[in-house]
C-alpha cells in the first residue's frame, strides 16, 4: 500500500537534508492511513551523525503522549543519508524495531520509503513502499 506525501513536506525534508550537510537529519512522521499530515524535525543526537542517526528521546517522548492525549498518530520516521544511498543501511536495519512503522530516508535529492521487515522480535530488512507526492 502507497505512502501520500504533500509536495510541501517533500520540499521540506529535502531542505533539512541539505542543511545537515555531512550529518543525517532525523524526525518523525505523524499521519493516519498511510497518509502523511506532519514531518517534524527532530535533533540528531548519535555519538556520530555523519554515520548514523538517533532521534532525539525526548521528542520521541512528546509525540507518542500527544498521540496518547489524541493527537495525531505516529506514522514513522525520517532520516538522510549524506552519503547519497536512497536505501536503508545495515546501520537501519539493525535500529529498527518491528513495529511496522514506516522509514523516509532522504538521499541524493530524492525521499524514498520504506517499511522493515520482522522475524518475530528482529528486523531483518526493509521493503520498498510506492511514495505518491501530491500538491
Amino acid at each position: 500500500m502507497a505512502l501520500h506525501l504533500s509536495s510541501n513536506d517533500q520540499k521540506q525534508l529535502l531542505r533539512w537534508a541539505a542543511d545537515a550537510d555531512q550529518n543525517e537529519c532525523c524526525g518523525v512522521l505523524r499521519g493516519r492511513d498511510r497518509k502523511v499530515i506532519s514531518v517534524q524535525w527532530a535533533a540528531n543526537v548519535a555519538a556520530d551523525p555523519s554515520r548514523n542517526f538517533e532521534i532525539d528521546p525526548a521528542a520521541l517522548i512528546a509525540v507518542h503522549k500527544d498521540a496518547r492525549a489524541d493527537g495525531m498518530p505516529l506514522l514513522g520516521y525520517f532520516h538522510s543519508h549524506p552519503n547519497g544511498l536512497a536505501r536503508p543501511s545495515a546501520s537501519d536495519i539493525a535500529q529498527a524495531a518491528p513495529d511496522g512503522l514506516i522509514w523516509l530516508i532522504i538521499a541524493g535529492g530524492a525521499v524514498t520509503a520504506w517499511q522493515p521487515i520482522a522475524l518475530g522480535a528482529h528486523v531483518t530488512g526493509f521493503t520498498p513502499v510506492p511514495l505518491i507526492v501530491e500538491g
